[in-house]
């Protein structure tokens, strides 16, 4: 099973920025803790991050040649702003599960709102870097 693990913009910085908010890991070392789970399991998985939302948009949409069975995505501020980004999504009909490091729900007002909650397989905000993992459980022991 291929896993694609997206990731929107500014999510590259991890590690050197608002710590006290995102943590102290960086993308990196998420994605080779993510790796391992997946090898693991027998699962392989794809790593992609841009701050450009045509770019995340262009990868969802070549996730189905591409034979990826689902995506783990972090939309970081697309969450709260990219119809565009949902609406690949749901073209392409390739379950995901959304996560966020941070607490969506309890910042901001504005980053209350998500553009992709309501049709994610499950949603994991406010786990810190430890939600890709519980994505990464989830699709492991569903499939």
């Amino acid at each position: 099973m291929n896993i694609l693990v997206l990731n929107g913009p500014n999510l590259n910085l991890l590690g050197s920025r608002e710590s006290n908010i995102y943590g102290e890991e960086s993308l990196n070392v998420i994605e080779k803790k993510l790796l391992k789970l997946a090898e693991d399991n027998s699962f392989s998985v794809n790593f992609f991050q841009s701050n450009a939302e045509h770019e995340l948009i262009n990868c969802i949409h070549n996730s189905k040649e591409n034979n990826i069975s689902a995506i783990i995505f972090n939309p970081a501020a697309f969450t709260h702003t990219s119809i565009a980004l949902r609406d690949a999504l749901l073209a392409v009909k390739i379950p995901f599960y959304e996560v966020h490091i941070s607490d969506i729900n309890s910042r901001e007002e504005f980053r209350k709102k998500s553009f992709f909650s309501d049709i994610a397989e499950k949603v994991f905000t406010g786990k810190g870097t430890n939600g890709y993992l519980l994505a990464l459980e989830e699709i492991i022991k569903n499939n």
